[in-house]
Parts: C-alpha cells; sequence; structure tokens
C-alpha cells in the first residue's frame, strides 16, 4: 500500500485545499495518533482535522485517487457554511451562540462518552476473551475424557472387524 499512498501524496502536492500525508505513530505522530483514534496501522483517516473519518475503501492507487478527488476539498463546517446541509447548519449556529465555556464542556462530555464506550467494548471484550478460553478448556478437558473412556481402541476394534470381514 505504501506505494500507492506515495503516488497519491505526490498527485496532490501543493494542492489548496488537500493534504495528503502519512504520520509515524510510534515517534513524534503518536500523541495525534491517539487523539484520532488510531489503534492498527496501515490506517487511513480523512477529513476535518478536528473530526477524523476512517476510510472504509479501496487500497491501491485507482480508488485512493478516485476517493480522494471526490470526497476531500472544504467540506460543510464554520469557514464554509455554504457547504452545509440546513440541519448541519442550524447545529453550528446553536455552537457558535454558545459561550465557549459550555461549548468546551459540551466536547469533554462527548469525549468522555466516546471513551466510555471504548472501556465497554474492551470490557465486553475482556470478558468474551475469558469465556472463550474457558470454553476452549472445557473442550480439551472432554476430548481427553472421551479419549481416555476408550475411542481410539473403539475405533481400532471397528477396523480390525470391517477388515476381519472382508477377509472371509
Amino acid at each position: 500500500m505504501k506505494p500507492a499512498w506515495d503516488q497519491l501524496m505526490k498527485e496532490f502536492d501543493g494542492h489548496a485545499s488537500v493534504l495528503i500525508a502519512d504520520v509515524d505513530c510510534t515517534t513524534e505522530g503518536k500523541s495525534l495518533c491517539d487523539e484520532s483514534g488510531v489503534q492498527g496501522f496501515p490506517t487511513i483517516k480523512y477529513g476535518d482535522p478536528n473530526d477524523m473519518q476512517d476510510y472504509k475503501g479501496g487500497r491501491d492507487a485507482d480508488a485512493l485517487s478516485k476517493f480522494a478527488k471526490e470526497n476531500l476539498g472544504p467540506s460543510c463546517g464554520p469557514d464554509n457554511l455554504d457547504l452545509c446541509a440546513a440541519d448541519k447548519k442550524k447545529q453550528i449556529d446553536e455552537f457558535l451562540a454558545l459561550p465557549i465555556a459550555d461549548l468546551t464542556s459540551k466536547i469533554k462530555e462527548k469525549e468522555d462518552e466516546s471513551a466510555k464506550a471504548d472501556k465497554d467494548l474492551e470490557e465486553l471484550l475482556k470478558s468474551l476473551q475469558a469465556q472463550y478460553e474457558a470454553g476452549t478448556k472445557a473442550k480439551e478437558t472432554k476430548q481427553e475424557e472421551i479419549k481416555g473412556s476408550g475411542l481410539g481402541l473403539m475405533k481400532s476394534v471397528q477396523a480390525y472387524r470391517k477388515k476381519a470381514k472382508a477377509e472371509l
């Protein structure tokens, strides 16, 4: 994928309103990646730098270029109200009317909700992992019990009888 990404960066180099870049999430870019919700590599994000979205399209040069041409550039926001649908304009107007302290509080509230959703999922995954491990152990114990009860010998006797019958 790296060659396709490099080609896309070259295609949009110097563009007035589109930035195609890569970030090393293991070094200087770690805080940006954490803030943007990057959890695996490679991850492609797009959109407003304050509201990055996950890219789910193709990873070849043609798919990336097509997506960039059709979806990147100025988007709905306080700087581009003309690009907003009526409901989004209304929301932006409501947010602009809020005192900055109230807006900051509402942002924190939503970020906390998102963090709780992440934590809830993590706890669910831990619970599921524990259930899976317990189920796997129970299965292995049962299979050992079945083998110990003579399953292998039963199969040997069955094969012996089929062979003996065939020889008659």
